[in-house]
């Protein structure tokens, strides 16, 4: 049966995501009621949005589990995905928004794979200080909160890359990273032969942070496809912004984050936002709290403004049907574009928008 969703841009849903097993210590769980409490909902409101709330996920601990030194703590990961991804559906199905309040950044796989129940063409954005390109031969740590990306696009726990029945959940080529700045060797090496697209925050504080967020956007249109902007918050720097489990000086200053939050949430082709990392453990006056949710209200208000006139007819699209069709199978021409800094690895797009097909895959 063909389910038609019709997205309305002053509906926001709140999901809560109530993990931390995917991460280096506990306390990320309580970010999703923490920051319900810093009155998220009220903000938004009072920005003029309509704000549903679905709830919180059963709660998943951090937790010693040294029998699996490579891939820690993968049973109460599975199970929190598979409690959140029907909350995501219900959120998309709604025509809402869904903004997903997550404790780890692994979150992310059940918000794709929630969206990709509707949607069949669909772009990542992945706002994070970590590649995250590390998988369980090659983590020093083994928690997976390192290794999110090669879950999406199939390499990691098995159990995990199954999570989605046809891996991967979004091909290389269709997933861009920005503002990242750590990257092991293993990750780096990876990355010079990959198809990913790559902003590091080096070249984003050079280009203007609105400006290379543009570019983004630029290359959705491009490709006709919806996206999903995932933001895991120790992308700011910790001279601003603490209370996060891997903390660092540099990356994004907050007004680059802000900027480029900005241009991302302002699209009519965004599909979801997934923020991550917070722990309140850490925040003991919670000032971070209240910091995430003044960042959120503001860039979020950019959604209300007049729509700008783009060239893609895709971009101001604010309707899909779904159809009986399968999952676009992964695209395989891509070519590199200009290299950027000289430590960072050089983006990668594809040379092509892929496969045009329908938005949506069936129920």
């Amino acid at each position: 049966m063909a389910v038609k969703i019709v997205r309305q841009p002053k509906k926001i849903t709140l999901v809560g995501s109530s993990t931390s097993a995917a991460g280096l210590r506990g306390g990320q769980e309580r970010a999703p009621a923490a920051l319900r409490s810093a009155g998220l909902a009220d903000r938004l409101k009072t920005a003029g949005f309509t704000v549903a709330d679905l709830g919180d996920t059963s709660v998943q601990l951090n937790q010693p589990d040294n029998e699996h030194p490579r891939a820690r703590n993968v049973q109460p990961i599975l199970k929190s995905l598979n409690d959140l991804r029907p909350m995501v559906e219900v959120a998309v199905k709604s025509g809402a928004l869904p903004l997903i309040l997550s404790g780890d950044s692994i979150s992310v796989l059940a918000t794709i794979a929630g969206i990709r129940r509707y949607f069949r063409d669909v772009t990542l954005v992945y706002m994070d200080r970590d590649a995250a390109l590390n998988f369980p031969a090659t983590s020093a740590s083994g928690f997976i909160d390192g290794m999110v990306l090669s879950h999406v696009i199939g390499r990691g726990a098995p159990e995990l890359v199954r999570f989605w029945g046809e891996p991967p959940l979004v091909r290389e080529s269709d997933i861009v990273l920005f503002g990242f700045e750590r990257v092991d060797p293993p990750e780096q090496q990876y990355l010079s032969t990959s198809l990913f697209r790559s902003y590091p925050a080096q070249t984003i504080a050079s280009q203007g942070s609105a400006a290379s967020a543009r570019k983004v956007l630029d290359r959705i249109e491009d490709s006709k496809h919806q996206f999903i902007l995932h933001v895991d918050l120790d992308v700011i720097d910790s001279e601003l912004f603490q209370p996060v489990n891997f903390p660092g000086r540099g990356g994004l200053n907050l007004s680059q984050v802000r900027e480029a939050l900005k241009v991302f949430a302002g699209h009519p082709n965004l599909l979801a936002i997934d923020v991550a990392g917070y722990n309140p453990e850490l925040d003991a006056d919670g000032e971070g709290a209240r910091l995430i949710v003044d960042l959120l209200a503001d860039v979020l208000g950019a959604r209300l403004e007049p729509p700008v006139e783009v060239g893609s007819p895709a971009a101001g699209s604010t309707e899909a049907a779904g159809s009986a069709a399968e999952p676009a199978p992964p695209g395989t021409s891509a070519a590199s574009e200009a290299a950027q800094e000289s430590k960072s690895p050089a983006p990668i797009e594809p040379d092509s928008p892929g496969p045009a097909g329908s938005d949506s895959i069936p129920i």
